[in-house]
């Protein structure tokens, strides 16, 4: 059986690993599992601004009405605002189609379900043993054909949706956006506008090839220089879809999602908002982060790496609030996924009310010094299993012993090993990461 689903939906390099053939098919089986009762499935579609995106979402939609469904265009719209619209409008699925933070070569489609939660393990599996199998599903005629309308004005409900969040206007905060020319353009600088924030936009000007290119959550350095040339008090980069937020402080430092997860929770705690005083993270975390908890009186559990994984843990044990270093931030009583223009409006939200500067409140977690590096390989799986590699991973982390931590796995989106190290020096972590990429990449 292929393997379509990775740890956040089918991704690949548009019109070749991820055709209109496959988005095709994948908008007929969705359609017809999410309409077994009979019943037309109402689908949300949205997108963001890859060149490729218009293809696929003709792809799914064509998919989709020829298996009877009622389909909704939202536009361009980030991931969690198709998340957010599929539950407030009682449709039975949302698909988004980005590929997050990868260039713009590539594109990528997410499914929730009605609940507006990312699909199960399980949900997925029977997706891909339908693409694998002859297409005897049924193909409706006449009246019964799907049909297609647009739906643009969603953007402007989540958008609503999100300031009823806070409690606060944002007037005499000074705040820098940086876009990545994706999904968020043409809709964060309303929000903060709306908030009456005095913003500064860039990465807002996408022509279907400049998605991630430069700017955005993994680029932040143009972010850092506006913040430092206007003298504003936060900058808040997303990625290309919209669930991720890096920020950076008024002195142009950049605050990570460890960082930004720590402020939050030990708002949320001191509110008595924290279910549990619980924070769900991954293994991806900081140790700093996990001692800055500890010494909140907060504690930590952990979830596999994903997003989607992180929310399977707080449904499962009643947990309100967790998320990942890259940025990806999760509110459980106002999202059902990760949400970076909720997170930027929470944090700014902290900042108002505290009357703290973003540097005071990040600086009550010391960031341990970590290294992160990729390295491309053809099998993720064998690499993992070579014992000479194993070996040399467990001669490292017996090296670093409590000082330190090493951790190497595989992307579940693109062919690449992760190895990253944490310890007391920046140098420390580099001869480590070093040495870990050099025998993975002799032996690999």
């Amino acid at each position: 059986m292929g393997k379509y689903f990775g740890t956040d939906g089918v991704r690949g390099v548009a019109n070749k690993s991820l055709t209109p053939e496959v988005a095709f098919k994948l908008g007929r089986i969705s359609g017809y599992i999410f309409s077994k009762d009979g019943k037309k499935p109402k689908v949300l579609i949205g997108l963001d601004t890859r060149v490729s995106g218009p293809m696929f979402e003709g792809a799914l939609i064509a998919g989709l009405l020829s298996i009877g469904a009622e389909v909704m265009r939202l536009g361009v719209i980030s991931t969690p605002g198709v998340a957010y619209l599929t539950k407030v409008t009682n449709a039975e699925m949302g698909m988004m189609i980005s590929a997050s933070h990868n260039p713009y070569e590539d594109n990528g489609i997410k499914i929730f379900g009605p609940n507006g939660f990312k699909l199960t393990d399980e949900q997925e599996a029977e997706m891909e043993k339908l693409m694998d199998m002859e297409d005897t599903l049924p193909r409706p005629v006449g009246k019964d054909i799907g049909v297609v309308n647009n739906y643009f004005e969603g953007s402007q409900k989540y958008l609503s949706y999100l300031q009823e969040t806070v409690d606060n206007d944002f007037t005499d905060i000074h705040v820098g956006l940086d876009c990545a020319n994706g999904a968020t353009s043409s809709l964060a600088a309303h929000l903060f506008a709306d908030l009456e924030a005095e913003i500064y936009t860039i990465g807002n000007n996408p022509n279907g090839t400049n998605i991630n290119d430069g700017v955005g959550s993994n680029h932040t350095e143009k972010l850092q220089a506006l913040v430092k040339e206007k003298e504003l008090d936060i900058g808040l980069a997303f990625d290309g879809d919209g669930d991720r937020l890096i920020a950076v402080d008024e002195k142009g430092n950049v605050v990570n999602g460890d960082q930004i997860m720590f402020i939050c929770a030990s708002y949320l705690h001191e509110k008595n908002q924290l279910h549990k005083d619980t924070v769900v993270a991954t293994v991806m975390s900081n140790l700093g982060f996990y001692k800055a908890l500890e010494r909140s009186g907060i504690q930590a559990v952990t979830a596999d790496v994903g997003d989607r994984y992180v929310m399977e843990k707080m449904l499962e044990d009643g947990y309100n609030f967790g998320g990942e270093q890259s940025g990806h931030v999760i509110f459980l009583n106002n999202s059902t996924s990760g949400d970076g223009m909720l997170t930027a409006i929470q944090l700014v939200n902290i900042m108002k009310e505290t009357g703290k500067k973003l540097s005071e409140l990040a600086g009550k977690m010391t960031v341990y010094p970590q290294v992160l590096k990729n390295i491309t390989v053809n099998n993720k799986e064998r690499v993992l299993r070579n014992p000479k590699i194993l070996d040399e991973i467990d001669r490292v982390k017996a090296e670093l012993g409590q000082s330190g931590r090493v951790l190497v796995r595989p992307s579940g989106t693109e062919p690449l090993i992760r190895v990253m190290v944490e310890a007391e020096t920046e140098a420390d972590c580099e001869k480590y990461v070093n040495q870990l990429i050099d025998i993975i990449d002799r032996l690999a």
